[in-house]
Parts: C-alpha cells; sequence; structure tokens
C-alpha cells in the first residue's frame, strides 16, 4: 500500500509541509512550475535550499505582487518587532466569502481539490467561531486569510493529490509552548484555534523547544488528510523529503515526509472482546451484532456453547480497535444480558483490501480486490448480483460464470 507519513517532531505549518512534499515528487522543478500556473492571484512559488542542524532540505517562500508578505502566523517565527505588529493593522482580511471567490474563481484546478481546500478552511473559520463566540460568517481570518496562506494550503493539496497514495499517517504532533503574538494579542501555545482544530489528535510539548511549532494551517492540513496519528508503522522507503522552517531551534526545525510502501497484511493489535449468554433471543442477538458492526466493530460471531448446569448458551465475540474498544463494551453492557465480558489483546493478519466498481453486460457491479503475500482474489459484491438476479431471472451463480467469461 502506497503510504505518507509526515513527521511531525517540530509541528507543521504550510510553507513546511510544501517544501517536504515537494522534495517528494518526481520532478520537483516541474512541480514548481505547475504550482505557479494554478491561477492564484499575484502569487510566485520560490524554493530554497536550506541547512539546519546538518540536515538540507527545501524552504519555501510566495511571493505576493513580487513581495514576500511580512506578518502572519507565520511558520515557527515569533520575533515580531513593533513594525511587523503595526503592519498586521492595514493588511487584508479576508473571509470565507473572500477565500472561496479566490478557490473557486481563479484557480486551474479539479473541482475536487477546490473541495479539499474549502474544507481545510471550514476547519480553520470553525475555530475561529469557537475562539471568538461569533458566527463562522462574520470571521475574517488574520495570519491565515492573506494570500499566502491561501498558497500555502493550495499548494499542499495539490502536491498529496499528486502522490496518489492510499494512505496518510502523521506521528503525534509536537506543537511547543510558551506564548505567540498574533493578530488579537499574545497567545498561550498552542493558540486557541490550533487547540481546537487538534482535538482527539495526540500532541505533546517539550522544555527544550520554546515557541509555536504547529499553526492552525499546519494543523487544518494534517486533520484533512492523516487517517491515523501514531508512530511511524513498517515501511519500504522510497522517497524522504525535507520542508524547512525559519527560525533555529536546538533540533532541525522541519517536516520531515516520508513516502513508501506498507503491507498492511499485519495491521497492529485488536480487541477480542468476549462474553456468554443464555437468557437472550435470537432476534437479540441478531439486533447486538448489527449495533455493534454499525458502531465500527471489525467482526462480531457467535459459538453455541454448553454453560453452568448443562445450560445451551451463545459465546458472543466482538473484535474491534483500541479506539473504540470502550464504545463496544458500553453497546455490549446496554444491548445484552451479561454481567461480564473477557479482553484478549492479539496481532490481527490481513490482506489489502479495496472496491473497485466494474462495467459489465449487466451494469456496473462492485468488486472487493484483496491481495498480499503472494494472493490476489477478486469478488464481486454479492449484493449486486442479488440485484441483477432479481432483475434478469437468473441464479447468481449463472450470473458469475457469465461475468468471469466475459
Amino acid at each position: 500500500m502506497k503510504t505518507l507519513y509526515f513527521d511531525c517532531y517540530m509541528g507543521a505549518a504550510g510553507d513546511m509541509l510544501t517544501g517536504a512534499l515537494l522534495e517528494l515528487q518526481d520532478d520537483p522543478e516541474q512541480c514548481l512550475k505547475e504550482l505557479n500556473e494554478l491561477g492564484i492571484p499575484g502569487v510566485e512559488f520560490q524554493k530554497e535550499t536550506s541547512e539546519k542542524c546538518g540536515i538540507q532540505g527545501t524552504h519555501m517562500h510566495v511571493l505576493v505582487n513580487g513581495e514576500e508578505e511580512v506578518f502572519h502566523h507565520h511558520h515557527h517565527d515569533h520575533e515580531h518587532d513593533d513594525h511587523e505588529h503595526d503592519h498586521e493593522h492595514h493588511h487584508h482580511h479576508s473571509g470565507m466569502h473572500d477565500i472561496e471567490h479566490i478557490v473557486r474563481g481563479h484557480m486551474n484546478i479539479s473541482d475536487e481539490l477546490k473541495d479539499r481546500i474549502m474544507h481545510v478552511y471550514s476547519l480553520i473559520a470553525e475555530a475561529e467561531s469557537h475562539a471568538h463566540g461569533m458566527p463562522v460568517e462574520q470571521i475574517h481570518f488574520h495570519e491565515v486569510g492573506t494570500m499566502d496562506a491561501v498558497a500555502d494550503v493550495t499548494a499542499v493539496c495539490y502536491l498529496i493529490d499528486k502522490l496518489n497514495v492510499d494512505k496518510i499517517i502523521a506521528s503525534p504532533i509536537h506543537v511547543g509552548r510558551g506564548t505567540v503574538r498574533c493578530a488579537h494579542g499574545i497567545l498561550p501555545v498552542p493558540a486557541p484555534a490550533t487547540a481546537y482544530i487538534l482535538r482527539d489528535v495526540p500532541i505533546y510539548s517539550k522544555e527544550n523547544i520554546e515557541g509555536e511549532l504547529c499553526t492552525p494551517t499546519g494543523a487544518a492540513l494534517l486533520k484533512t488528510y492523516v487517517s491515523e496519528f501514531k508512530t511511524m508503522p513498517t515501511m519500504a522507503v522510497k522517497k524522504v523529503g525535507y520542508g524547512m522552517g525559519t527560525k533555529d531551534f536546538p533540533v532541525a526545525n522541519c517536516v520531515r515526509a516520508i513516502l513508501g510502501e506498507t503491507d498492511e497484511g499485519c495491521s497492529g493489535v485488536v480487541r477480542e472482546l468476549d462474553f456468554n449468554v443464555d437468557d437472550m433471543t435470537g432476534e437479540e442477538i441478531g439486533f447486538l451484532m448489527d449495533t455493534l458492526l454499525k458502531k465500527g466493530a471489525f467482526e462480531v460471531f457467535v459459538t453455541p456453547v454448553y454453560m453452568k448446569k448443562n445450560r445451551p448458551g451463545n459465546l458472543i465475540s466482538v473484535l474491534c480497535s483500541a479506539d473504540n474498544e470502550e464504545e463496544m463494551v458500553e453497546l455490549i453492557f446496554r444491548h445484552s444480558t451479561t454481567i461480564g465480558i473477557r479482553k484478549t489483546v492479539k496481532d490481527r493478519y490481513i490482506l489489502n483490501r479495496k472496491i473497485e466498481e466494474v462495467d459489465t453486460k449487466f451494469g456496473t457491479i462492485r468488486r472487493k480486490v484483496s491481495s498480499g503475500y503472494g494472493v490476489d482474489r477478486r469478488k464481486y459484491e454479492c449484493d449486486d448480483l442479488m440485484k441483477v438476479a432479481e432483475e434478469k431471472g437468473l441464479s447468481i451463480k449463472e450470473i458469475i460464470e457469465r461475468l468471469n467469461n466475459e
């Protein structure tokens, strides 16, 4: 499985993510040219080689009408002098309507990418709305509404799309510590908007790093794209990219992006929850199973057993992840008659799985594809086959035979 991993040991900001992703491209210079042809009004992307603590990477500059914007919620740079702070008061502030006009009215990108960019900004708008206690439509983006921030979000979305990965994972995010100066004054790190966006995401700080490491823009981009925040999985690494920040720290100030292949066959540990019941009807057990599966259980199965006093009963087993274990336990107690649950932690091996749509003589039919460990299997979705069987008056076996002979 083609996997992208972000190592956020020094947080994340839009320009750093852009630099790291640009280094992963097959032709970075061509990609830079494409970024400059996206149609972002007045924007020009430039890259330069930067070195931090002996590590060489790419630092991105965004010029707006030929100049680099001075003040915004800036990529790990926390030393704003009075001139910079005064400059902010004269800066153009954009609302969601202005951002959407730029994205949908000017950019030469797909509608899907435009939707993704607006999703990133909707996360930021929701966070700002919560922080300032005002409706989203009244929010004006100060640090993240300037044209270079629009460019950062657009560039990251565009470069991720070009990589065409199957999965994106990130490490827990180092957010920094201390305070940061922004449009509303001096705020604690992480800034309120950043903290709101990163709800349910593992974050941390270290005493030897003072300053803001993760910006609202970086937080919103990671929250949009990353499916899991955890330590790096076992990967066959193909490329490594470094996106450099501006400030110097005792640790190399960069985001590291790693592109490689992961074998999803071993998907880590799962929880097996087992319990016995001898006083539930078949209807009640069926409802319990449906409820658990709808709420994210990997699998639910029932085994007939003999219990105390030679009573026939059922052993019900539920496989789930650590993330929804507590919810599974609550549902089991609520919808079953058991008074105790046994938990076992197990390793699980699975094949890579995806659903593809196949154009056939019977119309479009979904097909499950499973691969890995030298195995490649394809199986048509039974629900789709049943629908065709009803329409054509054929058996499922006949339909499968005809599909295999196409």
